[in-house]
């Protein structure tokens, strides 16, 4: 668990934690903060972006365990269970089934109630603005982070319409610094997200007519809503659906921001897990997703204990 820097905040904090967004690779994460406990890595500061802020702050309210499980038991089929299609309106998710589920982990938590200082990273749709959301509701907080544009709608936020951080700082290193980390580890997503051929990929995401069909039922989905299921989640032909091409150029913009911050401010510890070969909309993939994070932890063990000896 953090150390309890909440209650402390006389004393400055040593350790920031900086977990990047990547959609479903996002799960990757899990294993990533499980094995730098096990290595007694406590962080006085969480700072997410997207999936990052989601992952962060449901471990510092003490349910990861809670919310591997029910990663690790997703599937394309239970996954579109909680996908609410909106004709009207300014994302083509409502959010409110992942809400529901999200709450059932958090409640009412604040974050100010939290063990550790927990800063989630959104973007300001009217200016473009980095906001980072440091007091209010955790599910909102968690939300507004995740909230790609287009796909779910904007949050409000303290008065401001926010979008998912990861347009404005995909892994948030500065914001660790800023809060005064004086060791800084980061988790980011991107390592190897491009460079292999459509052809060396896995398929894109897609459901069957079936799963979609069933989906629709079960939902009580009529004709328009069972065609725009079909139009993001079903591949026509060789194209990838509107789902996934909307979320992949997500990823090229989050990418190249990722590749621009860290050569500003580079984190002291940089782990880069290896999941560039799974596609961003495969939530059903988290087993080999969190085995990939501890790995990738593992990996730089030694880079991790030099870095926590300069706080000794």
């Amino acid at each position: 668990m953090p150390a309890d820097s909440q209650s402390t905040t006389h004393t400055p904090p040593l350790i920031g934690l900086a977990l990047g967004g990547g959609v479903a690779r996002g799960w990757a994460h899990i294993g990533a903060i499980q094995r730098l406990e096990e290595l007694g890595v406590k962080p006085d500061v969480v700072c997410g972006t997207s999936v990052g802020a989601l992952v962060g702050g449901v471990w510092l309210a003490g349910h990861l365990p809670a919310l591997e499980d029910w990663a690790r038991g997703l599937t394309k089929r239970r996954m579109l269970s909680y996908v609410d299609v909106m004709l009207n309106g300014s994302g083509l998710i409502g959010g409110k089934r992942l809400e529901k589920t999200l709450e059932t982990y958090i409640d009412d938590l604040m974050i100010e109630e939290l063990p550790a200082a927990f800063v989630a990273v959104a973007a300001e749709l009217a200016t473009g603005h980095e906001t980072w959301i440091r007091k209010g509701s955790l599910v909102d907080a968690i939300q507004a982070a995740y909230a790609l544009p287009g796909v779910f709608p904007p949050r409000a936020i303290h008065g401001r319409w926010v979008i998912d951080g990861a347009l404005v700082n995909p892994l948030p290193v500065s914001v660790c610094r800023a809060l005064g980390a004086r060791i800084v580890i980061a988790v980011g997503l991107h390592a190897d997200a491009f460079g292999r051929t459509i052809s060396q990929r896995r398929e894109q995401f897609g459901a069957s007519s079936s799963d979609i069909d069933d989906m629709a039922r079960d939902a009580n989905a009529g004709g328009p809503e069972k065609r725009m299921l079909r139009k993001l989640f079903k591949a026509t032909g060789a194209a990838p659906g509107l789902g996934t091409t909307m979320i992949a150029a997500f990823n090229i913009v989050m990418d190249r921001m990722t590749r621009s911050r860290l050569a500003g401010d580079p984190p002291d510890v940089l782990i880069m897990p290896r999941v560039g070969h799974i596609p961003l909309l495969d939530f059903d993939q988290a087993d080999e997703l969190i085995s990939l994070g501890k790995q990738a932890v593992d990996e730089h063990a030694d880079e991790i204990a030099s870095a926590m000896e300069l706080l000794s």
